[in-house]
């Protein structure tokens, strides 16, 4: 007699009586990831297991709320990727070389993050026209090689500069920077965000590194879009331009871009994982993330980048009219000037007539359920309570509205 197969318990009572393993394993796992599985139930089931609430990200590309989420194409493309052996030097190489042409640079490196792309393209700098240096990393502070600063371009990621046993060191003006160079200089570093605020600007920095033969690295992060910002510094002269690949380009978080000269970046390639013994050996970049981080830039270069704005622009009225008619209440689009440069929304208030303050609206919204995340943007000042709009999901806009008009509401005389 044939016997009749059961199906499975798949309640979500079972699934947490299963535990993490057997749930992953054998019951959340193909729901999640199966075709017919959409983006929002992945994200809302997998952090319910954990025990983590899923947040609305109106903050921005910011680290420590994951960035941004990776579109489907460039999730196919990842789990794609992890259904075969490769070889990771071979890989790296063929990946460097899409990128590059996509981009109409010189040459390309997935690294881990902007900060990966500082660490190992400090690391090329100081090495490549001497390539026995790459075990010695970090350099004994006695042979005194340095990389140089302009003083208002100090950041934390510096941190990354001096792993390579580098000294630093920091000028102010031309002259200082004239003075400043000598035959152990090995690096001239900028940050692109920090442009306006010191004394030498992009043409003059670079000229006088050709003239004196020193490399350069720029840091610009978060400068997509616009599209040709991922060109425009090594047009420009930088010899190396670190990019995140987790922002605006939506690739997996712990990415990044080292763009530019074909010697360094090779250089760099040297001096990082999978290769060993070097002083990046723990950034390892994994095929799917290589892959993934080709596929996020080959859909950043043909997106309809128009179609984006309508959409952010979109976001934006939704809730400028949510507020509408509010006492005292403004709002005024703004793009910041350098990174992160799609509209965002300031919203104004008399603080006589609505007695809340952006902190505590800032404060509410992260306190309520689910939590909205705010942050200032660079180059957006510090008046009025900033929404960013880019990184926003599908409705979420609707909640940002509601919960901001009910915050203002509240408190309003």
């Amino acid at each position: 007699m044939q016997r009749k197969r059961h199906k499975p318990d798949v309640t979500r009572r079972a699934v947490l009586k299963a535990g993490a393993r057997g749930a992953l394993g054998g019951i959340i796992a193909p729901a999640l990831w199966g075709k017919e599985a959409p983006i929002e139930e992945k994200k809302r089931n997998i952090y319910e297991l954990l025990g983590v609430k899923p947040l609305i990200n109106a903050a921005g590309t910011t680290t420590v709320i994951g960035g941004s989420i990776m579109p489907g194409d460039v999730v196919a493309a990842w789990t794609e990727a992890s259904r075969s052996y490769v070889d990771l030097i071979e890989l790296q190489d063929r990946i460097g070389e899409r990128i590059a042409e996509l981009l109409g640079v010189e040459a390309a490196l997935v690294t881990t993050g902007a900060t990966g792309s500082i660490l190992v393209g400090t690391a090329a700098a100081v090495t490549y026209r001497d390539p026995s240096l790459i075990p010695r990393l970090p350099l004994p502070p006695e042979m005194g090689v340095e990389v140089i600063f302009q003083k208002a371009h100090r950041a934390c990621y510096d941190q990354q500069v001096a792993t390579s046993g580098v000294k630093v060191v920091e000028v102010e003006t031309l002259g200082d920077l004239e003075s400043a160079i000598h035959d152990r200089t090995a690096m001239m570093m900028a940050y692109s965000l920090s442009e306006p605020d010191g004394k030498i600007r992009h043409r003059e920095w670079l000229e006088v590194a050709r003239r004196r033969g020193v490399p350069t690295l720029i840091d610009a992060a978060a400068d997509t879009p616009p599209l040709d910002a991922l060109s425009s510094y090594n047009r420009l002269g930088y010899d190396m331009v670190a990019f995140s690949g987790g922002k605006a380009l939506r690739g997996p978080q712990d990415t990044g871009l080292l763009l530019g000269r074909k010697d360094l970046i090779d250089a760099a390639k040297l001096n990082t994982s999978p290769r060993c013994p070097t002083i990046g050996r723990g950034l390892k970049v994994s095929k799917e993330d290589m892959v993934a981080m080709w596929a996020a830039v080959d859909r950043f270069v043909h997106l309809d980048h128009e179609a984006e704005v309508r959409e952010w622009e979109r976001r934006i009225e939704v809730i400028a009219h949510a507020l509408e008619g509010m006492p005292t209440v403004t709002t005024e689009r703004i793009v910041p000037p350098i990174a992160n440069r799609v509209p965002h929304v300031l919203i104004f208030w008399d603080e006589k007539r609505v007695r809340i303050t952006p902190e505590q609206v800032t404060e509410k919204l992260r306190a309520g359920d689910p939590s909205i995340r705010l942050a200032r943007m660079h180059g957006t000042g510090d008046e009025g309570l900033l929404i960013s709009v880019f990184m926003l999901q599908p409705g979420e806009e609707q909640i940002v509205a509601s919960r901001l008009r009910k915050a203002l509401e509240t408190n309003s005389k």
